[in-house]
């Protein structure tokens, strides 16, 4: 396996729409692919990311969604911006839908937390990738 394969991150979503205002208007990424349930155990889908990026959510939605958001503190996505994290940036994605919060004390002394509208977590961090243990 090559060591920089393309990422899915799948994740359950009780509300597209809303979800689709905080990854999109509020972090700035756009949205890939939508797709609407046309059959019997299909879901609507919202692919988000930025085009040519390495990674991207799938949010699943939909009336025939299996189960619903169960994110615990420890479900995070970290964007290291190697650089300090605009205040700008935090107050749209909490205009977004999004909720400030604590990450404990890693990752509030190293970046802001925001919880989505489903509960999951993103970390933006002022560290740079390469500066991880």
């Amino acid at each position: 396996m090559k060591p920089t394969p393309h990422i899915r991150l799948a994740r359950p979503s009780l509300d597209l729409a809303a979800a689709e205002r905080f990854w999109v208007d509020g972090l700035g990424l756009s949205v890939l692919w939508r797709s609407a349930e046309v059959g019997p155990g299909e879901h609507d889908l919202l692919m988000v990311g930025w085009p040519g990026g390495p990674w991207h959510l799938e949010l699943v939605g939909g009336p025939n969604l299996a189960e619903p958001p169960r994110p615990t503190e420890d479900d995070l996505l970290v964007l290291y911006l190697a650089g300090p994290v605009r205040d700008g940036l935090v107050d749209r994605l909490v205009r977004a839908g999004g909720t400030r919060v604590s990450g404990g004390p890693y990752w509030d002394r190293w970046g802001v937390t925001i919880a989505d509208p489903d509960g999951y977590r993103l970390v933006l961090s002022s560290r740079s990738w390469s500066s991880e243990p």
